[in-house]
C-alpha cells in the first residue's frame, strides 16, 4: 500500500510538471513579440489573413445654424409712414396670410383720399369740355389752341387720378371702397405670408417713417441648414448628398438633410456656406439655432483589416503581424474609419505591409496571453 501511494505521488508530480511546461511555451521574445504553440493558436481561435483594399466611408463632422432664405423673411414697413394705432404682435406669435397685424393712422391718408375723390369729380367736367372743344374744332367753330388746351387738361387729370390711385393702393387703401361719405384716417396692415413674428420694432403711438421696419416675419416652411465647410473638404461634397444633423441640446434626435447648394466663395477663415434642406420640417426648429452635422463621404481605397484584428490596450491600438515559427509581433497602429466590419489601418512605420499576414480573429486572446505572461 505504501509503494502504491509513493508511485501515485510520483505520477501526479510528473503530470503537474508537464502542464507547467506547456503553459510557459507562450514565451515573450521581447515586450511586443509572443510565440505560441499550435495548440494555443487553435484554442485561442487565432485566424490569419492579409490586408484588403476597400473604400471606407469617412464621417465629416461640421457645424452651422438654421437659416431662412431671403424670400422667406419679410420686413413689414409703411410706405407713407404714420402713427401706430394698434397691434397685438409679439415675437414668436403665429400669423396667417391676410391677417390684420397693425393699424396705422395719419392725416396724410385723409388728404390723399380727398385729392383722389376731388380729381375724380373734376375729370367729368374736363372730359365733357374736351369732347365739346373737339366737336367745335372739327366744325372750325373753335381754335386749335383752345381744343389742344382742353385735351391737355383732360389727359393730365387722368394721369393725376391714376397716380393718386396707385398711392392709395401703396398705402393699403382700396379705391373702390372710398367715396365722399367714406373717408378713413387709418390704414390696416395685413400679413403677406403664413408664418411667425421674429421681431417687433415699434410700440403703439410711435411715429414710423417710410424707411423704418415695424415687424419682421418668417415663413418657416423652407428653412434650411447653413453649414460651414472648410476648403479642403469641399471636393468631398456634392448636390443631393445626404447628411444627418442634430442639436447640442438633444443629440439623440437626428434630422435627415440633403445638400441643396454649395457656396462658391471662401471667407477669411477659409470656409464657405453649404446650404442643406430638411427632408421633414420640424416646427420646433427655430432659425438661428446652432446644429452639428455628420456627412458620410467616400475616401480613396485604403488598406483594411477586419475590425476584430484591432486591439486596444492602455489607450493605444495594436494589430498582430504573424512571423515564422508561430511568432507574432504586436504593432502599434492608428485605426481609421470602420465600415461593414472592416477598419482602415494606418501604420507608424513606412514598411510595406500589404503582403504580410495578420491576426484577423483571436487578437484579444494573444493580448491576454502576452500580458498574463508578462505579469
Amino acid at each position: 500500500m505504501k509503494h502504491f501511494l509513493f508511485l501515485f505521488t510520483i505520477i501526479l508530480l510528473s503530470a503537474c510538471n508537464t502542464k507547467k511546461t506547456e503553459a510557459i511555451v507562450a514565451v515573450s521574445k521581447g515586450e511586443n513579440t509572443v510565440t505560441l504553440t499550435d495548440a494555443q493558436i487553435k484554442n485561442g481561435g487565432v485566424v490569419l489573413g492579409k490586408m484588403e483594399q476597400k473604400e471606407i466611408s469617412n464621417i465629416l463632422k461640421v457645424n452651422g445654424k438654421i437659416d431662412v432664405p431671403p424670400q422667406n423673411m419679410i420686413s413689414i414697413s409703411v410706405p407713407l409712414g404714420g402713427y401706430l394705432k394698434t397691434t397685438k404682435l409679439l415675437p414668436g406669435m403665429h400669423v396667417s396670410k391676410g391677417d390684420v397685424i397693425a393699424v396705422m393712422e395719419d392725416q396724410q391718408y385723409i388728404q390723399l383720399q380727398q385729392d383722389y375723390l376731388t380729381a375724380n369729380v373734376r375729370i367729368s367736367f374736363l372730359e365733357n369740355e374736351y369732347l365739346r372743344q373737339k366737336e367745335l374744332n372739327q366744325s372750325q367753330a373753335s381754335s386749335d389752341k383752345v381744343y389742344q388746351q382742353a385735351e391737355a387738361d383732360y389727359r393730365s387729370q387722368r394721369v393725376l387720378i391714376t397716380s393718386l390711385g396707385e398711392k392709395l393702393k401703396l398705402a393699403g387703401i382700396n379705391t373702390n371702397k372710398i367715396n365722399e361719405n367714406n373717408i378713413s384716417r387709418s390704414v390696416d396692415i395685413h400679413s403677406p405670408i403664413n408664418g411667425f413674428v421674429s421681431k417687433v420694432n415699434v410700440n403703439i403711438g410711435k411715429y414710423v417713417s417710410p424707411t423704418e421696419v415695424l415687424f419682421e416675419l418668417i415663413n418657416p416652411t423652407d428653412i434650411h441648414l447653413a453649414l460651414k465647410v472648410f476648403e479642403k473638404n469641399l471636393d468631398k461634397l456634392y448636390i443631393g448628398q445626404k447628411l444627418t444633423a442634430y442639436t447640442n441640446n438633444n443629440p439623440d434626435k437626428k434630422y435627415s438633410c440633403e445638400i441643396l447648394l454649395i457656396g462658391k466663395d471662401l471667407s477669411m477663415e477659409g470656409n464657405t456656406d453649404v446650404h442643406c434642406h430638411f427632408e421633414v420640417y420640424d416646427k420646433t426648429l427655430v432659425p438661428g439655432t446652432y446644429m452639428n452635422a455628420e456627412i458620410e463621404v467616400k475616401n480613396n481605397k485604403a488598406l483594411t483589416l477586419p475590425s476584430d484584428a484591432v486591439v486596444r490596450f492602455e489607450g493605444k491600438q495594436y494589430v498582430y503581424k504573424a512571423n515564422s515559427n508561430n511568432q507574432f509581433d504586436m504593432l502599434e497602429v492608428t485605426a481609421g474609419e470602420s465600415e461593414n466590419g472592416f477598419t482602415e489601418i494606418i501604420f507608424r512605420s513606412t514598411e510595406d505591409m500589404s503582403k504580410a499576414d495578420f491576426v484577423t480573429k483571436g487578437a484579444y486572446s494573444l493580448l491576454m496571453m502576452m500580458k498574463n505572461k508578462a505579469e
